[in-house]
């Protein structure tokens, strides 16, 4: 009896040491996959105009456009994953066909100026794109008057 208790404890204690070899390489796998996928897709922006614009002043009630031109400046193609606003009173663009490497494109957005406190105002357009920072903030100013 002494030597089959032995025996299961000593199975129990060779069981609880080994895993399962087959997932953990899978699952090593698949993260490697994720992060190769990542990184092998990343491009770069190339801004040719500033990312802080100033749109001077404009009266309570009038909607006013802001553009920020890009150019593709890596070899990947530039793809927009998404494109927002900090807040419901501007309304951004975005891009939806992928960039090839070179070409340039526009982001714009809609500021509009209705019910808003009138002074100076700063907003700002969140860009996130396959590249390196993924998040981009672009920002415009307006002084809003009578």
């Amino acid at each position: 009896m002494k030597k089959f208790f032995l025996f299961l404890v000593t199975a129990g204690l060779l069981a609880c040491g080994t895993t399962d070899k087959k997932a953990i390489p899978a699952a090593a796998g698949d993260r490697k996959a994720v992060t190769e996928a990542d990184t092998t897709n990343i491009t770069s922006i190339e801004w040719l105009d500033s990312i802080h614009s100033d749109l001077g002043k404009v009266r309570e009630g009038q909607v006013v456009e802001v553009s920020y031109r890009f150019r593709n400046s890596g070899n990947k193609n530039l793809v927009f994953t998404s494109v927002s606003a900090s807040c419901g009173c501007t309304v951004p663009e975005k891009p939806e066909k992928p960039y090839a490497p070179g070409e340039e494109g526009v982001i714009k957005a809609k500021f509009d100026s209705k019910g808003r406190q009138h002074g100076d105002v700063q907003k700002e357009v969140f860009v996130e794109a396959n590249t390196n920072p993924r998040l981009q903030t672009l920002r415009f100013k307006v002084d809003i008057t009578d």
